[in-house]
């Protein structure tokens, strides 16, 4: 791109920016390609520079990762603008942070600014099926072993993602023991038909939320076999008039039975989290759950390691009361990502039995923090996935 000769008053616009006369442009295109609008030692260093610093949860350069929309420069300035594929609504600040510094200590003398912006878009699923219209992509939360708190885990993720900034809906696929209604605070509600067809999610914390849970008493129980149980499934999922969302966390009953079946043929998944804790048992059961979504073609965004320590309110003695390790070895060898580690703590099943997970009753506490560092990963993993593909049939306009 040439410089602006027109006078220092002069400006032009270049991707939605303003920008004045005497400024320099790069794309990431002429960073990679060798560009002659900046000095070769100027332009190297800038490039080198970002390339230094590892984003934590993408796990790679920003410049690697394609989040560099574009640098711009001004004499001794330097403004970079970062497009992230994952919310970073309270994250961008650390982000920004982060590259400035490492940026500033390899060209001392320059001023360096970052601009961060995020967009969430489908990304691909199983072959034959397309992402939902209102939902641009379905998360899955599953454990093939029941008991390692799976729904917390989905419901706290949830809630951390909708904290950064996306629109998140919670999906409660546990037909036979629903326990989102009570964990996100929305227990003896129900929810309205605005047309006797479809339902309209309750909504709570920011995030929309479905279970079969809402339609049925709390104590009742389900006592129904496994093809009107994968109905019900398919029927939540289809007839819930979501809103506009970027994540649907679907939370899964424990196992690799109809349920899971049903959601690998009939669902359009774009990855799934497998929970575990942390002894050898459990990451058995855990093994089998990975295997089953690639089994099926979807996508095993990592592993979360839940209950992995506990630390004494009294005395502040740390124990692995589960084991050590356990979920950081079965991502080595299954080679997917450990997620996070949650610890074993009492506040965090109080919280959720009071309808108040962790993330909205202390959101400024540690295990929110552990929650959102693991949905940030989780939706940092998704966005690194091919994206769905568009339609290969053009789109008709007739006009009057």
């Amino acid at each position: 791109m040439k410089r602006n000769r027109a006078g220092a008053a002069a400006s032009r616009i270049c991707g939605g920016f303003r920008i004045a006369s005497g400024v320099r442009i790069y794309t990431v295109n002429s960073l990679l390609k060798g560009g002659t609008v900046m000095a070769e030692v100027s332009r190297t260093a800038i490039e080198q520079a970002i390339q230094r610093w590892t984003e934590p949860f993408l796990g790679m350069d920003l410049l690697t990762a394609g989040a560099v929309e574009r640098i711009v420069t001004e004499d001794r300035r330097v403004r970079i603008l970062l497009r992230l594929g994952f919310p970073v609504g309270r994250y961008q600040v650390q982000l920004r942070a982060g590259l400035v510094d490492v940026v500033t200590a390899a060209l001392p003398g320059i001023e360096v600014t970052v601009e961060v912006g995020w967009r969430v878009t489908s990304r691909a699923v199983q072959v034959k099926l397309k992402p939902l219209a209102n939902v641009r992509n379905i998360i899955a939360v599953a454990s093939a072993k029941g008991g390692v708190g799976k729904s917390t885990v989905a419901a706290n993720l949830a809630l951390a993602l909708a904290d950064e900034g996306a629109r998140v809906g919670v999906l409660d696929a546990d037909i036979y023991g629903p326990s989102q209604p009570r964990m996100m605070g929305v227990a003896g509600r129900r929810p309205e038909s605005p047309d006797g067809k479809s339902i309209t999610p309750l909504e709570n914390y920011g995030v929309q939320v479905m279970s079969i849970g809402f339609l049925i008493e709390e104590e009742a129980p389900m006592v129904w076999r496994g093809p009107m149980v994968t109905q019900a499934l398919t029927q939540l999922l289809n007839d819930t008039r979501w809103q506009d969302l970027d994540y649907l966390v679907v939370d899964l009953p424990p196992g690799t039975g109809d349920i899971q079946l049903t959601l690998a043929q009939r669902v359009p998944v774009s990855g799934a989290v497998v929970v575990t804790t942390p002894q050898e048992i459990a990451t058995l059961d855990a093994r089998k759950g990975i295997r089953m979504f690639q089994k099926v073609r979807v996508p095993v965004l990592g592993v979360l390691e839940n209950m992995s320590i506990h630390t004494c309110s009294q005395c502040g003695h740390a124990e692995h009361i589960f084991g050590e390790g356990g979920g950081k070895r079965l991502a080595e060898e299954e080679g997917v990502v450990l997620i996070g580690a949650l610890p074993l703590d009492g506040r965090i099943r109080e919280q959720a039995d009071n309808g108040r997970p962790s993330v909205v009753a202390e959101p400024d506490g540690r295990v929110a923090e552990l929650y959102r560092q693991a949905a940030l990963r989780t939706a940092a993993q998704l966005s690194k996935l091919a994206a769905a593909p568009s339609s290969p049939f053009p789109q008709i306009v007739v006009e009057d």
